[in-house]
């Protein structure tokens, strides 16, 4: 099965970013439990966030963020990888489950059952801190002194 890379991309964003418990409610309920070998056991450690000044100056090393990475292969031979930030293992495990099955015949299943409803959850916060932020706008404008 071929998929668009840019694709992968917005899928493995969006699980690596899921707050860990919807993501195994979510997992758990499409009642899957496909066989796989490791072929890395999901391991802590640390990465190098780095930043820009302003979003456009020269890079600099912001500080290290934990993150827990795991790789699987399916019994058909499909590799899942993932990488999520913190200590949660079971969370990189499904990750890379996902992964692996979204290049699969099971991916509109998961894409139903899994990242839309991530996403859409993720839609909506972002349009709720949207709007929160919106209500504290303040209107400047400039006030006639009349002494013209």
């Amino acid at each position: 099965m071929t998929f668009d890379p840019a694709d992968r991309k917005r899928w493995m964003g969006l699980l690596a970013r899921a707050e860990a418990g919807r993501l195994s409610v979510l997992w758990a309920a499409q009642g899957l439990d496909p066989e796989f070998d490791w072929l890395r056991r999901p391991e802590i450690g640390t990465a190098m966030v780095r930043g820009r000044a302003g979003a456009t100056g020269a890079p600099f090393n912001l500080g290290e963020v934990t993150v827990t990475r795991c790789a699987l292969k399916l019994r058909d031979g499909t590799v899942g990888h993932a990488y999520v930030q913190g200590r949660d293992r079971d969370k990189a495990r499904i990750a890379a489950i996902v992964d692996a099955l979204m290049q699969t015949g099971a991916a509109e299943a998961l894409r139903a059952g899994i990242l839309d409803p991530l996403a859409a959850e993720r839609d909506a916060a972002r349009t709720g801190r949207a709007a929160k932020a919106d209500a504290t706008r303040v209107e400047f404008f400039t006030m006639v002194r009349g002494e013209d």
